[in-house]
């Protein structure tokens, strides 16, 4: 039995750790005024370019039916027997809502809502992947998947909350309220609802805004599966992420990698955005 991982673009992992972990993915659609370009092809900073002199922020557009049909065929092609798909949160996109459309339109594909973003997507991937390589069945696999989707802890440090406010996330007074009393939130992936929501707000320059947003989160959700972590950032300087990972390597962690978000993500989160993520079931 021949088994596919996959996602949308939106896991935020380079090329070398898809091809390490064996995860097919397939892009969202990024929209800057009259052009369009696929995720992936665009670096954050032309993103954050175009919504500087235009004052617009670059629209996404949601892996459509067709796109899903046209990735599950040619995995089939492939030859995978069955395929298990992890897709972005119901919480802020369609895209499950598109994929459950079209799975059943071919034999053995199922499609988990991961009911996170970026690489609180290649957690449960990667984990699928040690499993499909261990041996376990599809079946086995996808409920262990199901079952550890509530304990993915994913949040980010944002040096404001204006892409947030452009992107339909943000309420007008929260905006304004945050810009006056230059404030810089945390923003948690709600594992319930898909959903994203704040919470402490700190001050400061970006290094120690970031760190004492680690902190924070490591205390908050302390039983982490200490195997891997991510830190996953929008645009940070070099010292923030190596302090970062000098900290995440001090708990603990086996493995850290750092990785760039995408252009979906970026859009959403703005500049100097910093994440740590982790699977936080370490007690079990």
């Amino acid at each position: 039995m021949k088994i596919a991982i996959s996602a949308e673009s939106t896991i935020d992992l380079p090329k070398e750790e898809l091809e390490r972990f064996d995860i097919h993915t397939l892009p969202f659609t990024l929209i800057l005024g009259e052009k369009e370009v696929l995720d992936g092809q665009i670096m954050p900073e032309e993103l954050f370019k175009f919504t500087k002199s235009t004052g617009k922020l670059p629209k996404t557009s949601a892996v459509n039916e067709f796109q899903y049909r046209e990735h599950f065929k040619k995995l089939k092609d492939m030859g995978y027997d069955q395929i298990i798909h992890f897709s972005l949160s119901s919480g802020i996109s369609s895209a499950y809502s598109n994929a459950m459309k079209v799975k059943d339109e071919f034999d053995g594909v199922y499609v988990i809502d991961t009911k996170s973003l970026s690489t609180g997507i290649a957690l449960l991937a990667i984990q699928a992947r040690k499993l499909v390589d261990s041996g376990l069945s599809t079946i086995e696999v996808y409920e262990k998947s199901l079952a550890r989707v509530k304990d993915v802890q994913a949040s980010f440090s944002l040096e404001s909350v204006n892409y947030l406010y452009k992107g339909g996330r943000c309420s007008m007074l929260k905006m304004l309220g945050a810009n006056i009393l230059h404030l810089k939130p945390e923003i948690y992936v709600d594992t319930n609802t898909g959903k994203m929501s704040a919470g402490k707000k700190f001050r400061g320059p970006m290094k120690s805004v970031v760190l004492n947003y680690v902190e924070d989160t490591l205390e908050k959700f302390n039983h982490p599966d200490l195997s891997l972590c991510f830190i996953t950032y929008s645009t940070a300087p070099d010292d923030v992420v190596l302090a970062v990972k000098e900290r995440l390597l001090k708990e603990g962690f086996k493995e850290v990698i750092p990785t760039h978000a995408g252009g979906t993500i970026s859009c959403h989160c703005g500049p100097h955005c910093l994440g740590i993520l982790y699977i936080n079931d370490g007690n079990k």
